[in-house]
């Protein structure tokens, strides 16, 4: 159950996400960002747009050095500068554009508005403080709570996901929790202040099959309570299948196909979508069908694409992929794919 002081400000969040009237939560246009290396630049992010609506699951989904974790830590000042560096774009998020904030607004922004969960829960805690200093600090700064407020509130968020003996555990380090128990109080530490938007980056990886579902289950369950947005990302399309609304498909830094997720399992309109999909395995897959693989490597992104980034592994390519990059293009109502071949009638796009 939420304390009082939260309770009004959640149901007021839950009208607004009923609301279809309602503008985009986040807005993130034209996002560019590069590290520097000894080899040159790495265009690591070339010029990604989407928009996440109040209420809303976004999945960001791509094998590993697509993008997908360089674009959310781009619009929270989290990419090591040097090297790394965010050259264009805005992320309006509240009516504020992110990347134009100083490092102090973007501190008060971070854990109050927007929380982050890491892969690693063990590296996201500091080892040498309990987990109930790391748990009241945010509600002592960003809600002006006392300590007794504090550690009353973290007691109800550590049973809101699951730890048994809350009371007890908040005087226990990291290293005395198990990995799933980490990751929960990781979840309890992201939402102690009721945040609009959650960013999941692929927090379920390290976790075996159970205890990824148990923390599906529970990120589900606290975002229909607390009406919160969420960005979750992963390379597990299995994942986000019944968590998420929509999916954004990242490859070489690009969105290549943004889908409702029901037709990103129906309907895939992307080669690399269909890639993907076909190397997932199926409890409902007659005999001992192998599983498919994506024949080639990612590209080295030495060089912003000007032509189609997957082209070289396509088995659609045709001859205007090698030199010219596809725009997101609308297919159908809330779908849209970067391809210049409509996989549907084998015939070029215009």
């Amino acid at each position: 159950m939420l304390p009082d002081h939260s309770v009004s400000s959640v149901e007021t969040r839950i009208k607004m996400a009923n609301d279809h009237q309602m503008a985009d939560l986040l807005h993130v246009s034209d996002l560019e960002t590069i590290f520097h290396t000894n080899q040159g630049f790495v265009h690591a992010v070339n010029g990604v747009s989407f928009k996440l609506r109040a209420g809303e699951t976004l999945g960001i989904v791509g094998e590993s050095g697509c993008g997908k974790s360089v674009t959310v830590l781009s619009i929270l000042h989290l990419i090591p500068t040097p090297p790394g560096q965010v050259v264009g774009g805005k992320a309006e998020f509240a009516g504020r554009d992110l990347l134009r904030l100083s490092s102090r607004e973007i501190r008060q922004v971070l854990g109050s508005q927007i929380s982050i969960v890491f892969q690693d829960p063990m590296t996201s805690f500091n080892p040498v403080l309990t987990i109930g200093r790391q748990l009241t600090e945010p509600l002592e700064i960003h809600q002006n709570l006392n300590k007794k407020q504090a550690r009353q509130r973290a007691i109800q968020m550590l049973e809101l996901v699951g730890i048994p003996n809350a009371a007890e555990r908040m005087n226990d380090y990291p290293h005395q929790f198990s990995g799933g128990m980490r990751q929960r109080v990781m979840i309890a530490m992201a939402l102690i202040c009721t945040p609009e938007l959650l960013i999941a980056d692929e927090p379920t990886t390290a976790l075996d099959v159970t205890i990824q579902a148990q923390i599906v289950e529970l990120v589900k369950r606290l975002r229909d309570e607390l009406g919160m947005s969420i960005i979750w990302i992963t390379h597990d399309l299995g994942i986000i299948a019944g968590l998420a609304d929509r999916v954004l498909v990242m490859y070489g830094g690009l969105i290549v196909e943004e889908v409702p997720v029901v037709e990103l399992y129906t309907h895939p309109q992307h080669p690399y979508t269909i890639a993907l999909l076909a190397s997932l395995p199926r409890v409902d897959a007659l005999g001992h069908r192998r599983l498919a693989s994506i024949d080639g490597l990612p590209p080295v992104l030495l060089e912003k694409p000007n032509a189609c980034p997957f082209a070289a592994r396509c088995q659609f390519v045709i001859e205007r992929c090698q030199h010219e990059r596809p725009p997101l293009r609308l297919v159908a109502p809330e779908h849209l794919v970067a391809c210049w071949v409509d996989l549907e009638t084998g015939k070029d796009r215009p």
